[in-house]
C-alpha cells in the first residue's frame, strides 16, 4: 500500500506516477540496495526524470516514501485482519505477519530506517503508526478477553522483531515453535491468575 505524502495533495495521474515510483524503488532498494541510480528508477517505473523528481527532489526523499510505505502496509494489515478475524486471531496472524516481514524485509527495513533521521517526521509518524495499530489489536484481544491484561502495543512490537531476527538465523520449524511459545505466554491463563 503506497500512502503519498498527506500534505501534499495530488490529482489521479501524479498520484499514480508517485505510487508506481515509491513501488518501483521499493523493488530496486530490496534487489540492489538504495544506491540505484534514480535515472532507472525512473525508467522502470515508465516515468521521465523530471516526474521523478518533481515528487522526490532528493535521494532521501524517495527512502523516505518508500520507508513510509512499508510501515503504513504493515500497520494497515493489524487493521485488516481486526475486519476479518476475531481479535485473538488477528492478534496471533499480525504477530507471525511482524515476524516474516522481519526476515523477509530485514535488509531492507535496516537500510531505510539508517537512511532516515531518528529526528524525523518521517520517522516519528511511521512510529507513530505502527504503534496506534499495535495499541489497536492489542486491546481488542484484551477486550475479548484472550490477550493478558498486562501486554502493551509495544511488547507485541518488540516481540515480533526480536522473534524476526532470531528467525533469521534459525529454521522454519525452531520459528514456528518459538512463535507458539511466545503466543502461549501472552494468553490469557488462568493458571496464572491473569
Amino acid at each position: 500500500m503506497v500512502t503519498a505524502d498527506p500534505a501534499r495533495p495530488m490529482r489521479a495521474d501524479a498520484r499514480r506516477n508517485y505510487e508506481r515510483i515509491v513501488a518501483v524503488a521499493k523493488e530496486a532498494f530490496t534487489a540492489d540496495g538504495v544506491d540505484v541510480p534514480a535515472d532507472d528508477i525512473a525508467k522502470r517505473a515508465g516515468v521521465g526524470a523530471g516526474t521523478l523528481y518533481r515528487h522526490f527532489p532528493t535521494r532521501d526523499k524517495l527512502i523516505e516514501a518508500v520507508y513510509r510505505d512499508e510501515i503504513d502496509g504493515l500497520a494497515q494489515q493489524a487493521y485488516d485482519l481486526l475486519d476479518e478475524l476475531p481479535p485473538g486471531e488477528a492478534l496471533e496472524t499480525w504477530l507471525a505477519t511482524h515476524v516474516v516481514y522481519v526476515v523477509e524485509k530485514h535488509g531492507l527495513a535496516m537500510t531505510l530506517k539508517a537512511s532516515v533521521d531518528a529526528g524525523s517526521e518521517v520517522f516519528a509518524w511511521c512510529q507513530a503508526r505502527l504503534r496506534a495499530a499495535a495499541d489497536t489489536i492489542v486491546k481488542a484481544a484484551q477486550d475479548e478477553g484472550v490477550l493478558r491484561p498486562d501486554v502493551a502495543g509495544v511488547d507485541i512490537l518488540r516481540l515480533g522483531h526480536g522473534l524476526g531476527s532470531a528467525a533469521s538465523k534459525a529454521s522454519e520449524e525452531d520459528t514456528k515453535r518459538l512463535l507458539t511459545i511466545v503466543l502461549d505466554g501472552l494468553r490469557v491463563s488462568e493458571g496464572r491468575g491473569t
